[in-house]
């Protein structure tokens, strides 16, 4: 299992973590996020990595399993490749942020503000946006935020991706093996 756990995660971290490094080049350093995509065009990247679960899961019960995995070890197998996606997610994320000039966080916090404007806000929810940006900031910088707020991105995706297919791929009737011709 362990085999496809590395495999399969791998090909999905890569998948999820090469985007940011075209898309962080790209970025002038005062750049804003829709320059990025926003987080649509984020979670599609993370949806179109995470499918490698599913095929993970589906050739480990193919292949070593014969046709068939119950639950459980289906399910685990999916956190496996999910957890290790993630953590390449997270590499990619900070390689791609230390090769640009983009700052994440000061854009962040410059739309928390803007968008609070945008809502007609009160002077003194308006100081408290700018507040809230300036801490985002602060703590941002420090990786012990940082790497685990980027990692949730991903990971609770996978986690749902993973009961998915194993919800689906324990029916053995679900994409059958073929046969070798």
């Amino acid at each position: 299992m362990g085999k496809y756990i590395l495999r399969y995660g791998l090909i999905s971290g890569v998948i999820a973590a090469v985007p940011w490094l075209w898309i962080m080049a790209r970025m002038p350093a005062d750049g804003n996020l829709e320059e990025m995509g926003g987080a649509t065009r984020g979670y599609i990247i993370i949806i179109l990595a995470l499918s490698m679960v599913f095929l993970g899961i589906k050739h480990y019960r193919d292949r070593v399993l014969g046709g068939a995995i119950k639950f459980g070890p289906a399910f685990l197998l999916g956190l496996g490749i999910s957890t290790v996606a993630s953590v390449l997610y997270v590499i990619g994320w900070e390689v791609s942020s230390s090769l640009s000039d983009f700052n994440f966080a000061q854009s962040y916090g410059k739309s928390m503000v803007e968008a609070t404007r945008a809502k007609g806000a009160s002077p003194a929810e308006i100081e408290r946006a700018i507040a809230e940006a300036a801490e985002f900031t602060r703590m941002y910088a420090n990786p012990m935020f940082r790497l685990p707020m980027v990692f949730i991105e991903m990971f609770p995706v996978g986690l749902l991706v993973s009961l998915i297919s194993a919800a689906i791929l324990r029916n053995s009737r679900v994409l059958p093996a073929r046969a070798p011709a």
